[in-house]
């Protein structure tokens, strides 16, 4: 079996049809040249000749005859295992649960729409949300987790990904808090407050602290949480300052969401990086039509959340 190529199959079928070569090679998109080398080829592998010369055209040999009832369907069986499924995908019966991994911002603000968008088209799929301790690309390996939603990680190159939107960094206080009021936010004004951060890892510096750097000012954090979520409610109830997504708030700096939060967003006073979220997941999953339908679900709830 070490020199079976099933590309010859798929000949032979075309060339039993129509008993020609030009004809078979017009079938299969190719030059009558390149369909004559690959009769050659077939003569070789099945030590007969298959068609012959009768005048101008060609006739099968007893065995050619003898193939002729059973290549096509080989030829069709071949096709289909070596090719993935082309069949429109019903969602109103598929049953399957999607683990994902993603942050608590996103949790906490677009599961129930993307729950509710899901459902209205396959009300038997599931989502189940893993925790997201790390950026670790093995679970999207091992198939623990079908889908990742976050910043891009750098373990794992073969990783497929997908842009969802872009965010940033903006900071947030309880309603009443004096600094977005009177002067503004300047950066000497921020950079006197005392401040909550969230990290997973535990770490108080970042982007905002190196632009501060920059202005020969720094901040000071008194508190080091793990979440954004609970860097808000710590604002939400003291003079503490949270640095948090823009998406946080509802993708608004003012508006219903920090006010029913019993928090104002404010603008930085220094430049930070654009955040780039993105959905990933591992290249084995590209033709699940499925896998392929939730990833463009997700897309289209994005979008619609921060445009």
């Amino acid at each position: 079996m070490q020199s079976v190529d099933l590309n010859l199959l798929v000949a032979l079928d075309a060339l039993l049809a129509e008993r020609s070569v030009t004809a078979a090679a017009r079938r299969l998109g190719l030059s009558p040249s390149a369909m004559s080398r690959t009769l050659a080829r077939l003569r070789l592998a099945t030590g007969d000749q298959l068609l012959v010369q009768a005048g101008r055209a060609l006739v099968p040999t007893p065995y050619a005859e003898e193939l002729s009832g059973r290549v096509p369907a080989l030829a069709r069986d071949a096709q289909a295992v070596l090719r993935p499924p082309a069949g429109r995908l019903d969602l109103a019966s598929l049953e399957r649960t999607f683990t994902l991994r993603a942050g608590e911002g996103f949790v906490d603000l677009l599961s129930a729409p993307l729950v509710a968008a899901v459902t209205r088209a396959a009300p038997r799929v599931r989502l189940r949300f893993a925790p997201k301790p790390d950026k670790d690309a093995q679970p999207l390996r091992d198939g623990s987790i079908d889908l990742e939603i976050g910043v891009v990680g750098r373990s794992a190159p073969e990783v497929r990904t997908q842009l969802l939107f872009r965010d940033s960094f903006i900071g947030a206080c309880r309603v009443g808090h004096p600094l977005p009021s009177g002067e503004g936010v300047t950066p000497e004004r921020y950079a006197a407050c005392h401040h909550v951060v969230a990290s997973r890892r535990g770490e108080a510096w970042g982007p905002v602290d190196e632009a501060l750097a920059q202005l020969d000012l720094e901040r000071t954090v008194v508190l080091v949480v793990p979440a954004y979520t609970n860097a808000l409610q710590v604002a939400r109830h003291s003079d503490l300052v949270a640095l948090v997504p823009r998406s946080c708030l509802g993708n608004a700096v003012t508006g219903d969401r920090a006010a029913d939060l019993g928090l104002q967003g404010f603008e930085l006073p220094v430049r930070t990086p654009e955040i780039t979220i993105s959905a990933q997941w591992h290249p084995r999953m590209d033709g699940d039509p499925a896998h392929r339908w939730l990833r463009q679900t997700i897309a289209t709830v994005c979008r619609g959340a921060y445009p």
